[in-house]
């Protein structure tokens, strides 16, 4: 199971900071109660991009299901949840820029 959010704390997967990932998972989780936004990275010849899913947990019988289907009293949990996603992915934007800034500035020193 990964790693979950419960009662409204945004969840830290496993994921590697935005970092191409070897798996088919999420690089970000966050959930409240039955409720999950994944955020996937994709590397596209125009750098990283990332994705956001939601999805509803439910139990049919002994089995658990995820729907995309929403109902009234997930809509304000939902949008948090996509708040806390939009949040992270900003995040691992800012550090990329960062991380391209400090190269930047390391390519145009002169060795004296």
């Amino acid at each position: 199971m990964q790693s979950g959010k419960q009662n409204g704390s945004p969840a830290r997967s496993g994921g590697n900071g935005g970092q191409k990932q070897s798996s088919n998972r999420p690089v970000h989780t966050v959930r409240f109660g039955a409720l999950k936004a994944a955020v996937w990275l994709n590397d596209t010849s125009v750098g990283p991009i990332h994705n956001v899913t939601v999805t509803r947990s439910y139990k049919d019988g002994d089995t658990w299901k995820d729907s995309g289907s929403f109902g009234y009293d997930d809509l304000l949990p939902l949008a948090k949840a996509l708040n806390a996603a939009h949040s992270w992915i900003n995040e691992q934007r800012q550090r990329g820029a960062e991380s391209r800034g400090s190269h930047e500035h390391e390519e145009d020193e002169i060795p004296v």
